[in-house]
Order: structure tokens, then sequence, then C-alpha cells
């Protein structure tokens, strides 16, 4: 016990246990957030050289924008470090990136030539090895088959209808912003929009709307986009105010031409 005393109060006994204790920590923090970024990464790069490849596409493409390490430019473009591979595969797979000119919000257009599977995924890896974040949905996560429609319907009208309308029409915003139609949107893309908040929207994260959630608000989306029009033409699917509209405007006009040619046609014979 003597000798046991004796050694803690060495002078280096105070470093060696702050020593152990740091260590402790950082074995620690290795078993579980390391973990997870190295998880990460390898869902969003799916190959271990496409976070290379996607750098020289990024400088290629990106940085004149982004700047030469995403770090951003200001008044042309944010920082990418943090926004995770379902931002980029969202946004340049709908064609919104790389951006034409600049403006209150980037539109929906064809993607670039240069712009593919292997492109797009290499590009996500880069981005998603400077700082992490949310990672493309898998193929489960966004089949609308494994949705429940009727669930969706609600939920969508819950949170979406003030902006995108009861069948995803899309609205005006403020400032030149606007809300995209979404009848050209993948699943996929419907998921990774909800995720990353792209433009005006907000992020709904999984503490706001489950993951189960997310997949049958895009069964409802994807129903919408499929369902027909019996009556005829749809005329925009955005509700009776615009049916009751080309009702005066085209049917009461077509009236009024009607008697005032009928008309006409008495005078001229009388």
């Amino acid at each position: 016990m003597n000798r046991i005393t004796a050694r803690r109060r060495h002078p280096l006994a105070r470093y060696a246990v702050l020593l152990l204790a740091l260590g402790l920590l950082g074995f620690s923090y290795t078993l579980v957030a390391p973990t997870s970024e190295r998880a990460d990464a390898a869902i969003a790069s799916g190959r271990a050289d496409d976070v290379a490849e996607g750098k020289k596409l990024f400088q290629q493409s990106c940085a004149s924008c982004h700047g030469l390490n995403a770090e951003g430019i200001q008044g042309r473009g944010p920082t990418l470090v943090g926004v995770g591979a379902a931002s980029v595969d969202f946004q340049v797979g709908s064609g919104r990136m790389p951006l034409a000119t600049l403006g209150a919000q980037a539109p929906r257009k064809k993607p670039a030539p240069w712009v593919n599977e292997d492109t797009i995924r290499q590009l996500s890896a880069y981005v998603q090895s400077l700082g992490g974040g949310p990672t493309v949905p898998t193929a489960e996560q966004v089949d609308p088959a494994k949705g429940n429609r009727a669930k969706g319907g609600e939920l969508f009208r819950a949170n979406c209808i003030q902006c995108h309308n009861f069948v995803g029409a899309g609205g005006a915003l403020t400032q030149g912003k606007y809300a995209p139609e979404l009848t050209e949107a993948t699943p996929t893309q419907i998921y990774e929009a909800m995720i990353t908040g792209p433009q005006a929207m907000p992020v709904f994260n999984d503490s706001i709307i489950t993951p189960e959630q997310k997949r049958d608000m895009i069964a409802y989306i994807i129903g919408l986009q499929h369902e027909p029009n019996p009556g005829g033409a749809g005329l925009g699917r955005i509700g009776p105010v615009t049916e009751g509209l080309v009702l005066w405007v085209v049917g009461i006009s077509l009236l009024v031409l009607a008697a005032i040619w009928i008309t006409a046609k008495k005078r001229q014979a009388q």
C-alpha cells in the first residue's frame, strides 16, 4: 500500500491520469460518431474513387459559383459543406443546377449534357465527404407501393397545400419565388426535397415527418400524377375557382356572342 500511495504522489501521476482519460475519451468517440460518418460517406459514394472523380467534376462545373473548396462565393453561390448527397442528387438530377442565370429561384429544366447517374453519384459523394449531411434515400424508402395514399393525402393537405396547392400544381410565393408543380417530380426527388428543404421550402426531418409518413406522402403525390381527368380538360386541376372562371369568361361570352349574332340576323331579315 505504501508503494502505491507513493506512486500516486509522484509529480507525473496527474499527467498520466490525464493522458489515460483523453485516450479513453478518444476511443469512445471513434466507436460512436465516426462510425456513422463513415457509413454515410459509404452510402453516398458507392465506390472509393467516386470522391476523387466528384472533386474533378465539381472543380470543372461548380467551383465558379460555390468556390474551389465548396466554401461558397458571396452573391453567387452558398457553401455546400454539410448539405449532403441528397441535396446534390436533387438539384443536379432535376436540372436546377448548374444554374444558367442568377435569379430568385432555380427552375427545373433539362439536366446538363454531362449529367448522368454516374456523374451525379460522384458529385454527391464528393459533397458528402466535405461534411456529411442527408444521404440519398434507398429504393425502399421511396417506394410508392409501400405507402398509404390516404394517410399521405392527409399529411400533404396539412403540410404542403399552402404552397403546392391541393393537387401539387404549385403556386406563387414572395420576392419572385414560387412553389414548383410536382407533376414531374420522381419519388426520390420528393423525399430529397423534404429532407433538404430546397429554395424556400422548409426542412421536414424525421422528427417532424417520419420516413414512413414521407413514403405515404410520396404515394399520394405519385397517385396525383397518374390520376385521369374523366370530366375532360383538367384546367390545371387547381380547383372549382378555375372552372367557374372558365364558365363565366368563356361560356357566358359565347352566349353573348350568340345572342348578338341572332339579333343581327333578325334585323337583316326585317
